[in-house]
């Protein structure tokens, strides 16, 4: 196991010191899958060249490696709507596909505040929903989620220390470093976290800011997991080499 993880970091580095292994941590009977990539590596997909809706993790594979690029690890993106059309704003390669969402409803999205996950001129930032515009020059790759896990190291006032809704979670955030960091629960974990504990985890790993992505159906893969069948998804974040 342990060569395995070796080789596998050497694949996603590609030398640069920079550890994107996702790494298992058990934090209070949770386990989490942490992966901390440089922005640069970071991409988001939606569609394929024609215009479809990519959905599953081999489709965003194939087309990533048709445009070039060597896929590490593929994660789900924000919450969608019905076929898979983003709930708020999406930005692909500096192309603006789905605009911003500022809109009040029920559900994760709506739970103001929540926020934007950028990659600009500046690096990676999280951002809350209706500071985004002051942030939109140059952006190359966004997506819109809720709610905000953190924002500007607080943890969202609507979460509860002792909620009992312990569910399977991803989200991603940006550390002190500006570095990006994708968590995910383990889907076989015995215990599950409330939103409470999943923002301070993101908090452990040195994010301040932190976005809530998805949910029961959230999965991250590398290797060739990545060519397996996966769940239908709206965005899919990618690392690339």
């Amino acid at each position: 196991m342990r060569r395995w993880i070796v080789l596998l970091l050497s694949v996603l580095c590609g030398g640069s010191g920079l550890s994107a292994e996702p790494v298992r941590h058990v934090i209070n009977g949770v386990a989490y899958r942490v992966l901390t990539v440089s922005p640069e590596k970071v991409r988001i997909v939606w569609k394929d060249g024609e215009g479809r809706i990519l959905r599953r993790f081999p489709a965003a594979a194939r087309y990533l490696d048709e445009q070039g690029e060597k896929v590490a690890a593929l994660m789900n993106g924000g919450i969608f709507e019905p076929g898979g059309v983003p709930s708020g704003l999406l930005v692909v390669a500096g192309e603006q596909q789905q605009p911003l969402n500022l809109a009040d409803g029920n559900g994760n999205f709506f739970l103001k505040p929540n926020g934007v996950f950028l990659i600009g001129a500046k690096g990676a930032a999280v951002v809350r929903a209706n500071e985004y515009p002051a942030h939109a020059a140059g952006v190359r790759w966004a997506v819109q989620s809720g709610p905000l896990l953190i924002r500007a190291g607080k943890v969202h006032p609507a979460f509860l220390k002792d909620s009992d809704s312990r569910l399977h979670r991803n989200g991603v955030g940006v550390n002190d470093k500006g570095e990006v960091v994708l968590i995910i629960t383990e889907i076989r974990s015995a215990k599950k976290p409330n939103l409470y504990e999943f923002a301070q985890v993101f908090a452990r790993f040195g994010c301040r800011d932190a976005l809530f992505l998805d949910g029961d159906i959230s999965q991250l893969r590398t290797g060739k997991s990545m060519t397996r069948f996966s769940n239908r998804f709206g965005s899919i974040i990618a690392v690339v080499e």
